[in-house]
């Protein structure tokens, strides 16, 4: 499945693997063929999409600007 209808090129297929809940926002963490994707979103909306461990979902990725650091 992929959204057509949105202007998001990244979309990765997975499944939610874990779920950090916290007061205001939690951490999804989403397992996919090319590894892990965590998506902080508010907790209301986990609620809201009835998100648990095991479904199914697109992550979709969409940003202005990606840092990168030297180690």
């Amino acid at each position: 499945m992929s959204i057509e209808a949105i202007n998001v090129r990244n979309q990765f297929r997975g499944h939610i693997k874990e779920i950090i809940t916290g007061p205001v926002v939690s951490e999804v963490e989403v397992e996919t063929p090319f590894g892990i994707v965590t998506s902080v979103i508010t907790t209301r909306s986990v609620r809201d999409l009835n998100l648990v461990v095991g479904t199914e979902v697109v992550a979709l990725v969409k940003s202005t600007e990606v840092a990168l650091a030297i180690i």
